[in-house]
């Protein structure tokens, strides 16, 4: 048995997200390392305030090529539009990854233009995953598991 999580996540960024969170999301991607560097122009050097992961955080959303337990591929692209960014990710994520990953997709959902459903995540030995919603900025978790739970939920939870 693994400690494995297949995560899929679909969704925009507006314009006015903050450089540093654009960053963050490049560092995260494996094409930047703070700087703007390998980002698209207009990233760099933009100073928020707001908090960013440490530079030794492993990047969760960089790997590429055959996925080794979820099955497909793993991609990870952010193209700048005329609206802002467009994300798509498909990831193998550890447990152990979880702690860094749950305030990375909370950054993403408060700046998302997306509304509704941005993404999934699911233990890899599971058939039903859970979907990551955006609302209004805030980042809700709803389980579709067949147990009756499918409130969603602030997540992470509080």
């Amino acid at each position: 048995m693994g400690d494995m999580y297949a995560l899929d996540l679909a969704l925009n960024l507006r314009a006015t997200t903050p450089g540093a969170v654009v960053d963050e999301l490049g560092r995260h991607l494996g094409v930047a390392t703070g700087t703007g560097a390998g980002l698209p122009e207009g990233t760099a050097g933009v100073e928020t305030g707001e908090p960013t992961e440490p530079a030794d955080v492993f990047p969760l959303l960089a790997e590429r090529g055959p996925a080794a337990r979820i099955g497909g591929l793993l991609v990870g692209e952010l193209h700048r539009t005329a609206h802002g960014w467009a994300l798509t990710a498909r990831q193998e994520v550890h447990a152990e990854s979880l702690p860094d990953l749950d305030p990375l997709l909370a950054r993403l959902a408060q700046h998302s233009s997306s509304e509704g459903v941005i993404g999934q995540i699911r233990f890899y030995e599971d058939h039903v995953p859970d979907l990551l919603i955006s609302e209004a900025g805030t980042l809700f978790r709803m389980s579709l598991k067949p147990d009756g739970s499918g409130a969603a939920r602030a997540y992470p939870p509080l």
